[in-house]
C-alpha cells in the first residue's frame, strides 16, 4: 500500500492508498506541510470490491472513523477521497477543540469566521480575502480553543467548486492548483493550496473578532443576528459540540456573547470582499 503522511494544523494524517496516484497527488500539493512520524488518524483508500482495484477503479474511503453507508468514488477522484477522508477523521474523532464548520482568515492578530450551508460561498470568500492581505486559516473546519477561545488554524487544501474555480483563478494566477475533478457528487471540484504564510503560520491561532453567515445569490444586504439565533446555527454547524459536553457548551457561549454576528447577502466575490472590509472597519 502505498502511503503519505501530513500535518494540518494542530492534526497529523496518515493516508494509505492501494493506487500511487492519489498519494502522488497529495504529495504535490502538500508538499510544503510538515510530514511528521507520528499520526493522530489514518486514512485508507481501498478498492469497493476485489476487482475494483483493476476494473473500473472504484475508491471507498476507510480509517479510523468511517461512514459504513458512504458511496464509493472513481479512482479519478481519489484526491477528493482523501480530503473526504481526513475530514471525516476530523468530524468524527478531534476532541482537542470545539469544531466549527467554518472558513477563517485573521488580521492583525485577529480573526473574521464565516460558516453557513454548503453553497453559501464561505471558501470562496475566504480565498479571495487570502488573496488580498488577509492570512487564510482553513475553509472546512474552525477550531476553538476551549481554553483561550482563540481560533486554530487547520489550513488544509482549499476546496474550490464550479464557478468558484475560474474566480480564484482570476483572482490568484500564481497560485497552485490540484486537478479538476469533474462529475463529483457536488460537480467540478478543483484544489487549491493556500498561500505560503497560510502555512508557515498554521501554529499561531487568533482571536475571533467577528462571525459572518455569508449567502451567495442575493441583492447585497447586510444585517445583524440575535445571540440566540447565533448559538443556534453554531451548535448545528459544529461537529463534537455535544461530544464535548460542558467543555463545548462553556467554549460556545464565550463565543456567542464575545464575538459580533453579521449575516451578509452578495452576488459576486467583489461586493462581498467590499462588505467583508467595510464590517471589518467597523471593529477597528
Amino acid at each position: 500500500m502505498h502511503e503519505f503522511r501530513v500535518q494540518v494544523g494542530p492534526a497529523a494524517f496518515r493516508i494509505g492508498s492501494a493506487w500511487r496516484a492519489p498519494i502522488a497527488q497529495m504529495a504535490e500539493l502538500y508538499r510544503d506541510y510538515p510530514h511528521p512520524d507520528f499520526t493522530d488518524f489514518t486514512v485508507r483508500l481501498e478498492p469497493a470490491g476485489w476487482l475494483r482495484r483493476w476494473l473500473r477503479p472504484s475508491v471507498a474511503i476507510g480509517g479510523d472513523y468511517m461512514l459504513p453507508d458512504a458511496a464509493p468514488l472513481p479512482l479519478a477522484q481519489g484526491l477528493l477521497a482523501a480530503e473526504m477522508a481526513m475530514n471525516l477523521q476530523m468530524a468524527l474523532g478531534w476532541r482537542r477543540h470545539l469544531l466549527l464548520h467554518a472558513s477563517a482568515v485573521e488580521r492583525d492578530g485577529r480573526v473574521l469566521v464565516m460558516t453557513g450551508q454548503s453553497g453559501s460561498g464561505k471558501s470562496t470568500l475566504s480565498a479571495l480575502l487570502g488573496a488580498r492581505g488577509w492570512r487564510f486559516m482553513g475553509d472546512e473546519f474552525v477550531l476553538l480553543d476551549p481554553e483561550s477561545g482563540d481560533a486554530v488554524p487547520f489550513p488544509r487544501l482549499i476546496s474550490l467548486k464550479n464557478s468558484a474555480i475560474a474566480a480564484m483563478q482570476a483572482s490568484a494566477p500564481d497560485a497552485r492548483f490540484g486537478p479538476l475533478l469533474d462529475g463529483t457528487p457536488k460537480g467540478d471540484i478543483r484544489h487549491m493550496v493556500p498561500p505560503s504564510d497560510a502555512i508557515a503560520r498554521m501554529g499561531q491561532g487568533g482571536a475571533p473578532a467577528l462571525l459572518l453567515f455569508p449567502r451567495y445569490g442575493y441583492p447585497g444586504a447586510v444585517r445583524e443576528v440575535a445571540p440566540g439565533e447565533t448559538f443556534m446555527r453554531l451548535t448545528q454547524a459544529s461537529t463534537n459540540y455535544v461530544a464535548l459536553g460542558e467543555a463545548g457548551f462553556t467554549a460556545l457561549t464565550r463565543f456567542v456573547t464575545s464575538v459580533p454576528s453579521r449575516a451578509i447577502d452578495y452576488q459576486s466575490g467583489e461586493e462581498a470582499v467590499a462588505l467583508v472590509e467595510k464590517l471589518w472597519e467597523r471593529l477597528a
